[in-house]
């Protein structure tokens, strides 16, 4: 049986052709750490990951790339950000569409003294940028909202939100896991002062490397989570004020920023609007396909304006996770079923506590997977 993979909302598949050679290599003949030998080999590598650090501004439109930072995922990277930024007594605004990545730490939070509003999007995850300006407060510190739904794919208006920040001094956090190495993000256009990326999504990196983007203004309002060594100020017990190295204690994930590094070349060379394109071509065949499903709610937009390439499905006679379970062991579909670590996405959306079946493409799809796909639903569903 042969399988198809719809479920590059989790982690793309395959990863970017030169990844799994690159990271051999570094592993097998390179396998130094950088900021603390003195040798030809270290300065190599941190040569190359200060290239990666490059082709992130690049990507981004950010123009310094000491204050690219790597962690070891894109929910660390809001975890700093958060716990960081935020003090008793602030106010911070997100959205209904949120991941738990800025749920779980925002209810944390909550119990310090920290309070925060959601912005209600509708039930096809639009958000109307009106109702973020309604929430500011006098204590109101930031907005911190995703790009793209993890659930249904809309897209949330980051410009018009950005220009919000702007306008009443406030930071501006972006959740770029769905959108990123897919949509173009300009920085520096969209007001953005902390952009947060997953390397092994969009970018089609390996899994455990991910980072932010941080603006000057923002990094001097940021306490560091973590403390130890970072190869720098070996004199001082203090943390050091130098970027990156202020955010980076420890040994990084090395190998996963070789993986990044070739990723994000096979990216430039292939080109963003390409992907998008290819991307949302397969996107317009199954919500084509899925509107003759029988007794099926297409969850969220059922255009391609505004929307990345995720299509949430619920099953409204039947039981979700039955669907996912057949089309993976009948028909070789993987899918993604459940609430998706976003409940408070799927209160907005209609579909809690059910959940849904997801289904997220890639460029590497096809119209005949799409097909077959098709093909196993009804079959499954006539049953």
């Amino acid at each position: 049986m042969e399988k198809i993979y719809f479920d590059n909302g989790s982690s793309s598949f395959p990863k970017a052709p030169g990844v799994g050679d690159a990271m051999r290599d570094m592993i097998e003949n390179h396998c130094c750490n950088i900021n603390r030998g003195a040798y030809e080999q270290a300065y190599a590598l941190e040569e190359l990951v200060l290239d990666t650090r490059e082709q992130l501004c690049r990507l981004f439109s950010f123009a310094k790339s000491r204050n690219v930072v790597f962690t070891p995922g894109i929910t660390y990277s809001l975890n700093i950000l958060l716990k960081g930024l935020l003090k008793a007594g602030d106010h911070v605004i997100i959205s209904s569409m949120e991941h738990n990545a800025v749920m779980r730490p925002l209810t944390q939070l909550a119990a310090r003294g920290i309070s925060y509003d959601a912005a209600q999007a509708d039930d096809e995850g639009n958000l109307d940028p009106q109702r973020v300006e309604d929430l500011i407060r006098p204590n109101t510190r930031a907005v911190c909202m995703l790009h793209g739904s993890n659930v249904c794919g809309t897209l949330l208006p980051i410009r018009e939100v950005g220009e919000i920040c702007a306008r009443n001094h406030l930071f501006f956090v972006v959740d770029s896991a769905q959108t990123a190495g897919v949509f173009p993000i300009d920085m520096e256009e969209l007001h953005i002062d902390a952009l947060c990326f997953a390397g092994h999504k969009g970018l089609r990196g390996p899994q455990g490397i991910g980072g932010f983007l941080i603006r000057d203004a923002l990094v001097d309002q940021l306490d560091p989570l973590i403390g130890g060594g970072t190869g720098s100020r070996s004199d001082s017990l203090e943390i050091p004020e130098l970027m990156p190295d202020r955010f980076e204690p420890g040994t990084m994930n090395l190998p996963g920023i070789v993986g990044l590094h070739a990723a994000l070349q096979a990216l430039q060379n292939y080109g963003i609007d390409n992907i998008r394109q290819q991307e949302l071509t397969i996107t317009e065949a199954f919500l084509r396909g899925a509107m003759e499903l029988p007794h099926t709610r297409i969850v969220g937009r059922t255009d391609l304006n505004a929307r990345a390439a995720i299509v949430s499905l619920d099953f409204l006679e039947r039981d979700n996770a039955e669907i996912a379970f057949r089309l993976e062991n009948e028909y070789g579909v993987m899918t993604r079923c459940g609430l998706h670590c976003a409940p408070k996405a799927h209160q907005t959306l209609g579909t809690f506590p059910q959940g849904t079946v997801r289904f997220s493409f890639s460029h590497h799809n096809t119209m005949q997977e799409v097909d077959a796909c098709m093909d196993a639903l009804h079959r499954i569903l006539g049953q």
